[in-house]
């Protein structure tokens, strides 16, 4: 059966030092230190290490054919989206980022589908980056569940949905920036705290903001199976109903009515709470996710789903058929068949 990892984040093995090149900030480059290997640098500071497999797409295609999967579409990693750079500057990660992957699904046509990242803090040139992406192959794109902490309900976010509406591409709202992180570094609480209520943040923005309701053929995939917005369902449908002054006060639709209008990604790493999503959105909105390749992903690329009691069509929904729902593609345009 087809399988399509639709939630896997790449870089270019080089990176520009693009704080020397602009003359300010901490924008993240690589050291290579070692084979095999790469410091993320975050101006001066290190941020991460990471592994030959954030780059070398060989590596990545052997990786994950040992899971019976045949594609990856491949984003950015969410601390290069570099929304508080100057608008201009942040054009300028934004291009060589989608050129790095455009050219990685241009080269491997079967193993990779490219989503793009815009420089959001600009809706102009959002826009104009976004055309861009559709000219040189991207299938979609990848932003922040904020964009400097604004959520995505923003009036001046909006022409830049609208566009992927008209422009036929998908998008993948990835949590990051996590809100509170400052008060919750221990335990590494913004990535298992944080990062849950951040995408549900941008679900309810998004729900009670209208856009849905305004853009209906737009297509979003939430990460990480929705965060904590499908397991908090009844609470903010509570909070709809009674108090409406506060919550309905842009759009007066139930929020239940939107389930099965976007997509989420399969990362619970618990099977019954993805019977409990399941239930809740359907198989044919929840796409095969790894966050592959950090350790906090499900690195086994859906194994959980596989031993899971499903019938065939559950499975071939969550494998392939909901993924290329999502991007607009055919089977036909990933296999040989």
């Amino acid at each position: 059966m087809l399988k399509i990892d639709s939630h896997t984040h790449i870089l270019p093995k080089k990176l520009p030092n693009w704080s020397e090149k602009f003359g300010y900030g901490d924008f993240i480059y690589l050291q290579h230190h070692k084979k095999g290997f790469a410091k993320m640098m975050r101006g001066n500071q290190f941020f991460r290490e990471i592994k030959e497999n954030c780059w070398n797409p060989e590596l990545r295609v052997d990786e994950y054919q040992q899971y019976h999967t045949q594609v990856q579409v491949v984003c950015t990693i969410p601390v290069m989206f570099a929304y508080w750079a100057k608008p201009l500057d942040g054009l300028d990660v934004s291009r060589y980022l989608n050129d790095h992957i455009a050219q990685l699904a241009e080269d491997y046509p079967k193993q990779y589908v490219g989503l793009g990242t815009l420089p959001m803090q600009d809706t102009e040139l959002a826009v104009k980056e976004l055309q861009r992406c559709k000219k040189i192959g991207l299938r979609g794109i990848q932003i922040g569940s904020n964009i400097n902490n604004e959520n995505l309900n923003e009036d001046r976010f909006f022409p830049i949905f609208e566009a992927c509406e008209k422009l036929d591409l998908a998008v993948l709202v990835h949590p990051w920036e996590m809100m509170g992180e400052k008060h919750m570094q221990r335990y590494w609480l913004p990535w298992l705290v944080g990062m849950p209520a951040e995408t549900s943040r941008a679900i309810c923005s998004m729900i009670f903001g209208g856009v849905f309701e305004r853009l209906p053929k737009l297509r979003v995939n939430f990460a990480h199976a929705g965060g904590s917005f499908l397991p908090t369902l009844g609470r903010i449908v509570h909070g709809f109903e009674c108090r409406p002054d506060l919550v309905a006060i842009d759009n007066p639709v139930d929020p239940r009515q939107y389930l099965g209008k976007f997509w989420i990604d399969s990362v619970t790493h618990d099977p019954e709470l993805l019977r409990y999503v399941m239930k809740m959105i359907g198989t044919n909105r929840i796409t095969l996710g790894s966050d592959y390749p950090f350790p906090l992903g499900d690195l086994e690329i859906g194994k959980f789903i596989e031993e899971m009691d499903l019938d065939q069509e559950a499975k071939a929904d969550i494998f392939h058929r909901a993924a290329l729902e999502w991007l607009g593609m055919k089977k036909e345009e990933l296999t040989n068949n």
